[in-house]
């Protein structure tokens, strides 16, 4: 059951309020199968608050959050949020340089580290360029060997205290809960500024067939959607399960022990379902739901899983910049697009939806052109970045998505291209500028173009490439190089050298041309 919401409501009170109405309902299940109630937590929530608070964390201030999916860091992220602070959700898998550009741009006061993850967040302090900022770890730092702690325990001095404190919130409905960066070309990645406001506004929307309670599975990272998802099913009064990752078995297995009733996976995730052996023995009764988006979907592999799984299937689509926008149900999979296009569905309540040209005229049914959306959902902007905030707000409240589609007579979005140039693979996106400015470093290379191809399960990062004068071009050491600068998420999974990259008629590689020419997926090929 989803809470009716003040108009003046900041998330983590809905949230508190929620788990104060039934404390002894488990509210999580962490993936060590220990079970925590909703008053357990809100106690956790309040005793984090207060040892923050002693430490200077509060309204304005800005921390940044390393964590796989455990419970210390909902605990510690609800905590921050209620002072009125912001948080920067950090994904593991990027290269310890590349988080700690992140750190830098946002001047974070405090960085919490799941001890887990204690060796990357050691290497990320290595490569900061500004001020240090203050370190506390979510769980003793015990696995270091002779090297001294990162941080002091944030959990063991919550947990310390006498009892537990009634801390007050301090945020507002206009500041900023989280910072959330989309990658960037310029060294830089673009952070979105969240606010409290929208925010809660969403956390009590009504989820279709999630459950009543809902019974959530994250197996993806809480730094991403499965977060939002969790949110809003402690706020629903459901149960959140949380795995480390996603490893198809392990989530059937899940689905069938802890009776999940809602599922999100990004299609190639779901496409590993799909194949798994063990799929036509698991019992998937309970599974009501299962939310997908984030990357193109493939029509024949979303009708294969609606026959498999019943009509459970939702489509989401949405971004960084203006949250949740269309919603496709499960009937929307009998409608089929021009050449068999699936629908992401249509606006949600309170979102305008309008197709424009180059010349900013809104475009009629089945035209084509850049999607521009308004909402409450839709941003303030990017943060420390007018110019670029200046670029996609526009007129009065609209974004520019930099996504290409168009409109149905019926008010059902279809999208057909990006005009932004990103790769959007499982784990986050990649903007392909900025691997080729680190491969056009190596002396091996002349030049380079990195672009998206489509396969079966999702997209992959692929490269073309035209060696120096005398030289060869050796795939893993571009690979290592890719992965020791941005980390495993940008290494392209194959490369193909060419004598000279194709150009388009003003010059640009044409990128249209190289995927074009895509076979089988190699190390290395050859180009006609």
């Amino acid at each position: 059951m989803n809470t009716p919401q003040p108009p003046d409501a900041v998330y983590p009170d809905l949230l508190l309020a929620a788990l104060r109405r039934d404390p002894a309902r488990t509210a999580l299940i962490a993936a060590d199968g220990t079970e925590i109630t909703a008053g357990e937590l809100a106690a956790t929530v309040h005793r984090t608050a207060a040892v923050l608070a002693d430490r200077g964390i509060g309204r304005g201030a800005t921390v940044a959050l390393l964590s796989g999916n455990a419970p210390a860091v909902l605990a510690a992220r609800y905590a921050v949020n209620h002072l009125g602070a912001r948080v920067v959700l950090l994904y593991d898998g990027l290269a310890p340089a590349a988080l700690a550009t992140l750190v830098d741009s946002v001047d974070a006061a405090l960085l919490l580290v799941e001890p887990e993850l204690a060796a990357t967040g050691r290497a990320l302090l290595g490569h900061l360029r500004g001020p240090r900022p203050a370190v506390l770890t979510l769980g003793p730092d015990r696995d270091r060997g002779d090297l001294p702690p990162l941080g002091d325990d944030l959990m063991a001095a919550a947990a310390a205290l006498p009892a537990t404190p009634e801390v007050p919130g301090a945020a507002r409905p206009g500041d900023d809960w989280c910072i959330r960066h989309t990658g960037g070309t310029t060294g830089i990645p673009k952070g979105v500024r969240m606010t409290h406001g929208p925010f809660a506004r969403m956390l009590t929307r009504p989820v279709a067939g999630a459950g009543d309670p809902p019974r959530f599975l994250a197996a993806t990272s809480l730094a991403h959607l499965a977060g939002i998802f969790t949110d809003m099913t402690l706020v629903a009064g459901g149960t959140a399960v949380l795995r480390r990752g996603f490893e198809a078995g392990d989530v059937l297995a899940a689905i069938a022990r802890h009776r999940i009733t809602h599922l999100w996976v990004l299609p190639p995730l779901l496409h590993r379902l799909l194949d798994h052996p063990d799929l036509p023995a698991t019992d998937l009764s309970s599974l009501t739901r299962v939310s997908y988006g984030g990357c193109p979907a493939t029509p024949s592999r979303i009708r294969q899983a609606a026959e498999l799984l019943g009509p459970v299937l939702y489509g989401e689509y949405g971004s960084s910049e203006a949250l949740s926008i269309t919603e496709a149900v499960p009937a929307d999979l009998d409608v089929a697009g021009p050449g068999g296009r699936l629908t992401v569905g249509r606006a949600r309540p309170g979102v305008e939806i309008a197709v424009r040209d180059a010349d900013g005229r809104t475009l009629g049914a089945g035209e084509t052109g850049e999607i521009h959306v308004r909402s409450a959902g839709v941003m303030t902007g990017y943060w420390k970045d007018p110019e670029r905030s200046a670029e996609v707000l526009v007129g009065d409240g609209w974004l520019r998505t930099g996504d290409i589609g168009f409109l149905d007579e019926d008010g059902r979005l279809y999208l057909a291209d990006r005009a932004k140039d990103v790769i959007i693979v499982v784990g986050g996106h990649v903007h392909p500028l900025e691997i080729e400015d680190l491969l056009h470093t190596h002396p091996d290379v002349a030049q380079c173009a990195v672009y998206g191809v489509r396969t079966d399960d999702g997209e992959e990062v692929h490269a073309a490439v035209v060696p120096a004068p005398g030289r060869t071009v050796d795939p893993e050491k571009l690979r290592a190089l890719v992965v020791h600068h941005k980390g495993a998420l940008y290494a392209p999974v194959a490369f193909r050298v060419w004598d000279a990259l194709p150009l388009t008629p003003v010059g640009k590689p044409d990128k249209v041309r190289l995927r074009a020419a895509e076979g089988p997926a190699a190390a290395v090929a050859e180009a006609p």
